[in-house]
């Protein structure tokens, strides 16, 4: 799994800890310099202080490293804490939906479900994802200012066009999407984009893509799935808070 905005011409700065054929610490930066993460299995949560020090080594930018740390792990944030680390005002959720049951997936009247693939439809879908995340609605700025491109297979290599869903109108407009990534090394997918746009908002699209694209995962073997938000929309979906991230920085 990779954002398509990684930047690999950093990887050598990646540091992973073992012992003898397990990884057990690595520290990573998030998609270039200036924010990572860095974590020790339990047993070997002694080592993290040193984690601590090769990312903050390796891995700032300018204004200095940032990290995230769960709530729940006091002594992760004491050591942050110890080498320097400030507590910042952002912070991260984690939501999770166990996928036990068929989910209703029916869309509105005169709404259908399309697959949608970034890569055979880029301008259409970046259209979508310029108004459904309020850039506006005007075509001629988005051609203009929008950065119209095939998104590039190499960078997805695990994109499954299946469970990148669409709901569109009589006018063969797509006004809503959800894609998940899956990978059948993991039991869970992650929901990742979710917009809809202006107009069709509060009618019941949005929940139908998601939940007509986490049947089709659950078909793949999925088991759960999680969201990086904390929009009321997921709570409402049947989404629970499973943890909770506060950022911290060292200049």
């Amino acid at each position: 799994m990779e954002h398509p905005e990684f930047d690999k011409s950093l990887m050598n700065s990646i540091g992973l800890w073992l012992d003898g054929d397990q990884v057990v610490g690595a520290a990573i930066y998030d998609m270039y310099f200036g924010e990572a993460f860095v974590g020790a299995l339990t047993e070997y949560r002694s080592i993290y202080p040193e984690i601590l020090a090769y990312a903050y080594r390796e891995m700032k930018d300018e204004n200095g490293l940032g990290i995230a740390v769960c709530d729940n792990c006091a002594d992760e944030i004491s050591m942050a804490q110890s080498a320097g680390f400030i507590l910042a005002e952002q912070t991260e959720t984690i939501m999770r939906l166990e996928l036990d049951r068929e989910l209703p997936s029916g869309l509105p009247d005169g709404l259908q479900f399309a697959q949608l693939d970034p890569v055979k439809e880029p301008y259409d879908f970046q259209w979508l994802l310029w108004q459904g995340f309020d850039h506006g609605a005007d075509k001629a700025e988005f051609e203009r200012d929008g950065d119209i491109y095939p998104a590039i297979p190499e960078f997805r290599k695990h994109f499954n066009s299946s469970l990148s869903i669409a709901a569109k109108n009589s006018d063969g407009e797509y006004v809503s999407y959800c894609c998940l990534w899956y990978s059948d090394q993991t039991d869970y997918a992650y929901v990742e984009p979710v917009c809809t746009i202006p107009a069709y908002r509060g009618e019941g699209a949005a929940k139908a893509v998601v939940f007509e694209a986490l049947n089709r995962a659950t078909s793949l073997g999925a088991k759960k799935a999680y969201v990086l938000s904390d929009m009321p929309f997921y709570e409402r979906l049947g989404f629970i808070k499973d943890k909770h991230f506060a950022f911290f920085w060292k200049k």
